[in-house]
This record gives structure tokens, C-alpha cells and sequence, in this order.
């Protein structure tokens, strides 16, 4: 039973700690208010998050409409996103943040916002997808329409993408957490007064749900959003190499290299357990994982790396608002990998489930079809609807609030 502590409970030290207990306070209330199910159109699949449907329920009363032409077939869709789809222009500042194992990320913010924007303004970190970066279209169409609403935004730069430096013999993986753990705290450190939010496609996604299972109750984020994520690993490497999918993992292999290539003399004399050559010359991402990947972060084989690092087993440790959105024909983050049991047990979750968008594509509703993907406005109704229960009667939470316990 959820009680509050006392009057000689310590205060917190931070609104954002106040809204991490009071949103885990909010979850197990054996008794919530009860609100009336607004329906989603039968188009689409929406699983939990009852208490997230009525800020959402703009977008998801509308029947996802594909754009004709180009939403019919899934590769059509997942190609012509890529190579089609408009890239704003947005003027990026980069901080290039050392990590404590004496790596680099690369973090680009918004040029001019620190004179335009309020300290407490909200903040969504961006994570891009396997080799992407902040030059990645979805990536700036996200964080354009997120800084149309002022929310100040950063996207992160993983080892190596985006023209991030890599200055150890290490890159970035599924499972690996360090870095974007210190992100969030570098982030928050700099801006104590703001609330911190998170949205991440493909591998991003991965990422970021393993890191809400990770910190679990202690997660400094408010809510994230994950986008196209393959959740179970060990699926995705199966339909990786069938069909017309070989030709995702033949590009996706070819960056790989391309990125390992410009800082393959801090691998030179590395030794051990790696093989070099493999990753150099890889032909899939399975061959670059073999050779790099699973022994820079100590895993037998690739398949207990991708078995390890599957998101999918970290979604009942979530305890912050999580939106996770996939399509129903996505080629690389199959269908059949989605933990729907765990989304539905978990109330702090909530999944919608478009039955066409490819991967990275969603090219639907008002944007399409060189537009901003049908995903974005959902994004934000969600991610402004936590952040407005954030304040009460218009006021940020005052700090000298107790303790509220679970």
C-alpha cells in the first residue's frame, strides 16, 4: 500500500525526483480515478496506457492511411523514407562530451537556444538508430517540431556516428550503457531545473529501454519514447538475412565498416580475443559483431550478445511513462518480437502498433510523403502530456513536498 512519508521525512532535492516517486505513486495506487476508454480507430493496435489515451486521442481517432503509392509495400516504404524524405535544415551546436573510460560522444544542441529558452524548459534527448546521427532526416524532423513547441533538444551522437571522435578502441553496442547514462546525468547537471525526456528509433530504442529497466525507480528521465525498436534481438538477427532483408544488412554492414575504417588504427595492436579483419571486411552486421562487437563487451558468442541485449526483457523494470511505437511490417524489428504480455502488465507502458511504416518510414498523415513521419505528432502529445502533469494549478512543484513512498 503506497503511503506518504511523514512530516520529518527529508525534502527532495529536485522537482525531478519528486515526479520520479510521485509517477511509481500514481502506478501501483491500488485504486486509481477511473477515466472512460476513448477508442482508437480499429487501424491501429493500442495496447495499455488507459491514462495516456486521452492526450492522444487527436491522433489516434484518425485511420492510419498510408501514402498511396509508397506506404503499399514495406521495402518501398523503408527505401523511399531514406533516401526521399526531406532533411530540414537546422543550425547544430556540438559539445563533444569525455566519458570516464576516456571515450567521446558527440552532443548537438539547437544553435541560439540557451538565449531563447527558459532554464526549466523541458529537454528531449534524441538517440538515432544503428550508424545514425544528427543528420539523419527522421532525427531532424523530430527535433524540429519538438523545439516548435520550446522544448529545448540535443541529439546523441553514439562513438563514432554522426562524425562523433572515437578516441578508444571501443565503439557502442545494444547492451552497452555507460554513455548514455552519463549523458542524462551530464544533461541534467547542466539544466537542475528542467525535466528530461528521451526518444530513440531502431538500436536507439534498444538502448533506451534497456536503460529505463537499468535505472528502473531511480530513472532521471520523466518519459521516453521508443520508435522501431526490434526488442528481441535474437528475431531480428533471424529475418535480418531473408530475402530482400540481406540488402538492410549489406548496407548497414557497409557503414559499419565505413565508421570502424576512419579509427581503425586505435584497433591496430588491440590483440585478444578480436578479429580484425572480420570487422574490417564484414559483409553483415552479424560478421561485424562476431569480429568486434560481442568481444569488446565481453560475450561468448554474438548470439548470447544479442540474447543479453534484447530491450524486450527490460520492459517489466520500467517505471516512467514509455510510449513505444512499431509497425506491423516492419522488416528489421519484426512483429512477432514485440512483448505485448509485458507492455500490457506494465501500467507505466503503452504500445501502438500502425499495421503498415516499414522501418524509419511511417510515411502517413499530414507530412507525407517527403514530410515528417506520421509518428511525430503522437510523439509529442504524448511527451507534452507528461510534462503538463509536471505542474499543478500551473506552478512547478516546490521542492519542500515530502517523500512519497511506495
Amino acid at each position: 500500500m503506497a503511503r506518504l512519508a511523514s512530516a520529518s521525512s527529508p525534502p527532495l532535492t529536485s522537482a525531478r525526483t519528486l515526479r520520479r516517486h510521485f509517477s511509481i505513486f500514481s502506478a501501483a495506487d491500488p485504486k486509481p480515478p477511473e477515466t472512460p476508454r476513448l477508442l482508437h480507430h480499429a487501424s491501429l493496435e493500442v495496447i495499455g496506457g488507459d491514462r495516456f489515451l486521452p492526450a492522444l486521442k487527436d491522433s489516434l481517432s484518425k485511420p492510419y492511411d498510408p501514402f498511396p503509392l509508397v506506404g503499399f509495400n514495406r521495402h518501398v516504404e523503408t527505401i523511399y523514407a531514406a533516401f526521399y524524405r526531406s532533411v530540414p535544415s537546422a543550425k547544430l551546436r556540438r559539445e563533444c562530451l569525455r566519458t570516464k573510460d576516456n571515450g567521446s560522444v558527440a552532443l548537438d544542441w539547437v544553435a541560439g537556444d540557451d538565449g531563447s529558452l527558459p532554464p526549466e524548459s523541458p529537454i528531449l534527448i534524441l538517440l538515432p538508430g544503428l550508424t545514425g546521427g544528427s543528420q539523419d532526416s527522421y532525427v531532424r524532423h523530430m527535433l524540429l517540431r519538438a523545439r516548435s513547441k520550446r522544448w529545448r533538444c540535443v541529439v546523441f551522437n553514439s562513438r563514432g556516428c554522426g562524425d562523433s571522435p572515437v578516441t578508444t578502441p571501443q565503439f557502442y553496442s545494444a547492451s552497452f550503457l555507460g554513455d548514455i547514462s552519463e549523458v542524462v546525468a551530464h544533461v541534467g547537471a547542466r539544466f537542475p531545473r528542467a525535466n528530461l525526456y528521451a526518444a530513440g528509433w531502431s538500436l536507439g530504442g534498444n538502448i533506451l529501454v534497456n536503460y529505463l529497466g537499468q535505472e528502473s525507480h531511480n530513472c532521471a528521465l520523466s518519459a521516453a519514447v521508443s520508435l522501431c525498436n526490434p526488442f528481441d534481438l535474437v528475431i531480428a538477427d533471424e529475418d535480418f538475412h531473408k530475402g530482400f532483408n540481406n540488402v538492410y544488412d549489406k548496407a548497414l554492414s557497409r557503414s559499419l565498416r565505413r565508421i570502424f575504417c576512419k579509427h581503425s588504427l586505435l584497433f591496430e595492436d588491440i590483440g585478444g580475443g578480436f578479429n580484425i579483419p572480420m570487422a574490417a571486411n564484414a559483409d553483415t552486421v552479424r560478421d561485424f559483431d562476431e569480429g568486434l562487437t560481442r568481444v569488446s563487451f565481453g560475450f561468448k558468442t554474438v548470439d548470447e550478445y544479442y540474447s543479453k541485449s534484447s530491450s524486450s526483457k527490460a520492459i517489466k523494470h520500467v517505471r516512467v511513462p514509455l510510449l513505444c511505437i512499431q509497425a506491423a511490417n516492419d522488416p528489421i524489428a519484426p512483429d512477432r518480437g514485440i512483448p505485448r504480455d509485458d507492455i500490457k502488465a506494465n501500467p507505466n507502458c503503452m504500445l501502438i502498433v500502425t499495421p503498415r511504416g516499414g522501418h524509419l518510414g511511417w510515411v502517413a498523415g499530414e507530412g507525407a510523403p517527403n514530410g515528417a513521419p506520421w509518428t511525430d505528432p503522437v510523439v509529442m502529445e504524448f511527451l507534452q502530456h507528461v510534462e503538463s502533469c509536471e505542474t499543478i494549478n500551473g506552478e512547478r512543484m516546490l521542492d519542500d513536498v515530502h517523500q512519497i513512498q511506495v
